[in-house]
């Protein structure tokens, strides 16, 4: 009863979700239906983190790819070790509410034993090399996967949710309670869902050089490479062809460090881009290298020239899913950028 009356009040703050209205549960059809229904199954709950995508349903569904296909599909590596992966990306860069959730996950399962794996995951999002990886090699695709997943995520999260996974109307003097039950209703009960029973819901397509590090694991790959076409198609529609040029550029250039506690550096950043540009490049580079800096200035400047949900959906996705995957090229060891 319980688990009922916290998964009945993840749904309702489904509701606090910022910038954008999110499908609800009832009213959801054809692919957004879909993954919901999925991610209900397979996480056992309608994750927020996915669900804040629902305006733009491809690129909801290629959300649902990465984290499904990483973090919670059967594989070689623990589910445990997947989420200190999780946690140590998501500290690093600086996104409490996936914090929250994955650490309450982490001490539900098996807390003990995973800081060697959080130091290399949270060393993955700062500009200090990672150290060697504390794990099998056979493990990479999954374990490289998951961090990759919470780059995107932990971007895309820190603009549209708030700091806390817990409604607003929860005291403080609750949250302990709420985060231990919270933490064992995602407590997985089994070994994890089959491999692969989410890529259907996209194409299949090559897998780019980027995403070599992936290949060891077909699953993953194809998961990757899936989600990674749509996110391209979507930064096509939505992102201005400068400002997508300039992200690359940026982090082409980027070691992962974070640029300062000031955005002055966004300004001079985009002085290069036409006008009308500018907000965009605002956005899309405040989410790419620093989304703990994006406020409600940043987003409704950019809202000013493309009012639509799905447009700004598209354009964190895109960025989001960009600076994650120069991150993952860093983590293989690999010098390819995507185009």
């Amino acid at each position: 009863m319980v688990a009922g009356l916290v998964r009945f009040a993840v749904r309702r703050s489904l509701r606090d979700t910022l910038h954008v209205r999110v499908v609800p549960p009832g009213r959801a059809h054809g692919l957004v239906a879909e993954v919901y229904r999925q991610v209900e199954r397979d996480f056992g709950m309608l994750a927020p983190p996915v669900a804040l995508h629902s305006a733009a349903p491809e690129t909801m569904a290629a959300a649902w790819l990465v984290l499904r296909e990483t973090l919670l599909a059967q594989g070689l590596a623990a589910r445990a070790a997947k989420e200190a992966v999780a946690t140590g990306v998501s500290a690093a860069n600086s996104c409490p509410y996936c914090v929250d959730v994955h650490g309450m996950t982490l001490a539900a399962i098996d807390g003990d034993g995973w800081e060697p794996l959080e130091a290399w995951a949270r060393a993955s999002a700062s500009g200090v090399p990672a150290p060697a990886p504390p794990f099998l090699p056979a493990q990479a695709p999954e374990l490289i996967g998951v961090a990759v997943a919470f780059q995107y995520y932990n971007r895309v999260v820190n603009v549209f949710l708030p700091d806390s996974p817990f409604p607003a109307h929860v005291p403080e003097s609750a949250k302990p309670r709420a985060r231990r039950v919270l933490g064992n209703v995602l407590r997985p009960s089994a070994a994890g869902p089959r491999p692969g029973a989410s890529l259907g819901l996209l194409p299949s397509v090559p897998v780019p050089e980027d995403l070599g590090w992936a290949r060891a694991n077909p699953v993953v790959a194809d998961a990757f490479a899936r989600a990674c076409a749509v996110t391209e198609a979507a930064g096509a529609r939505s992102v201005p062809r400068s400002v997508r040029d300039l992200t690359h550029g940026r982090l082409a250039a980027w070691t992962g460090q974070a640029p300062g506690l000031s955005r002055g550096w966004l300004d001079q950043a985009v002085a290069g881009l036409a006008p009308a540009d500018r907000p965009a490049g605002r956005l899309a580079l405040a989410i790419a290298l620093a989304s703990y800096q994006v406020d409600d200035g940043l987003v409704n400047a950019f809202r000013a020239t493309a009012p639509g949900d799905d447009t700004l959906i598209e354009l964190a996705s895109w960025a989001s899913m960009a600076a994650a995957r120069k991150i993952g090229s860093r983590l293989a060891g690999r010098g390819a950028d995507h185009p």
